[in-house]
């Protein structure tokens, strides 16, 4: 309020002496004064309106309000996926990475349990926003006995545990999840990803290997095809293919040069930078299948690992002469 009365005051002042002035003054402030107050007056008006509420908002009540209006929406899933029930898998307790349709359902962690031919997974919440889950659309939860909903438990770090049955991964699951606060169901997508799976998990092996292809030691060319990121990326197909003893190596050249490291099944690889393009020389898991590395990336504020999927075409390697 005084910055507003004292920009009052200015054009006031202002204002006199334009009408005392002599004819060979100017007979009007000046445009950069004008504005220069006026700008004061409404940044004082916004302030006065902008002042922070007397109670703090918090987390849970932004994520409340917000929840099902403005939450962004998530792509799940990948395309051309294939369903992997239970029976594929070893028994076991894994560690599997969810995809969610809803950026306000943020899963911290979820470990996936295989027994007796079936499959559930502990979802991990890390906040209290979700009272309970519904395995199927929020019109069918809304309908549903409590009896039928999931209630959480607490782990020992303090975190809301949703124990739910799985019936096959790399699927769309309809799932959804009463808000603490509001009350009310909301619909998610989910998908537990089969590719984060480390391969002993699987019965049996997903990929084909140098040896098994029978491949004799020399040099090859294989068309190679990239998945993951925005999509912008690309790595230059067929590469250059090397056999060593049954292993295969692959010489990965990217679209641009930004790309200083890969990480394949936690082992490091450093680049060579090669007229504007990261080269990289990576073991190769195997062929025919989608194959996880990460890249990180030097071309944003700071450095950035992206997850991405390579896949080699066995039936397209052809020999060197």
């Amino acid at each position: 309020m005084k910055n507003r009365i004292t920009a009052i005051s200015i054009i006031a002042a202002l204002a006199l002496a334009s009408c005392s002035s002599t004819p060979a003054q100017s007979t009007a402030p000046t445009e950069a004064a004008t504005e220069a107050a006026t700008e004061e007056i409404t940044e004082a008006a916004a302030e006065e309106q902008t002042e922070e509420p007397t109670e703090p908002v918090t987390e849970a009540a932004t994520e409340a309000a917000t929840e099902h209006e403005t939450a962004p929406q998530n792509e799940v899933g990948y395309e051309g996926m294939e369903a992997v029930e239970a029976s594929s898998l070893n028994e076991g307790d894994y560690h599997i990475s969810v995809d969610s349709s809803s950026s306000m359902f943020k899963i911290a962690d979820c470990i996936l349990h295989v027994a007796d031919d079936a499959m559930t997974a502990d979802i991990i919440i890390d906040s209290k926003s979700y009272d309970l889950l519904f395995m199927g659309t929020e019109d069918e939860a809304d309908k549903a006995a409590r009896a039928d909903c999931i209630a959480y438990t607490v782990n020992d770090s303090g975190q809301s545990v949703f124990t739910v049955p799985v019936e096959a991964l790399d699927a769309e699951v309809q799932c959804a999840a009463l808000s603490a606060k509001k009350q009310e169901w909301y619909g998610r997508t989910l998908v537990f990803r089969a590719d984060s799976l480390p391969d002993e998990a699987f019965y049996e092996c997903r990929y084909t290997t140098a040896s098994e292809l029978g491949l004799e030691d020399g040099e090859y060319t294989c068309d190679v095809s990239l998945e993951g990121g925005s999509g912008r990326a690309s790595v230059q197909s067929p590469c250059k293919v090397i056999v060593k003893d049954g292993y295969a190596d692959a010489e990965i050249v990217w679209s641009s040069d930004k790309y200083d490291l890969m990480i394949i099944e936690g082992g490091n690889y450093l680049p060579e930078i090669i007229d504007g393009h990261s080269v990289f020389t990576i073991d190769i898991i195997g062929f025919d299948y989608k194959m996880p590395v990460g890249a990180r990336t030097t071309a944003m504020s700071e450095p950035h690992t992206i997850d991405y999927k390579l896949y080699f075409d066995s039936e397209t390697l052809q020999k060197c002469e």
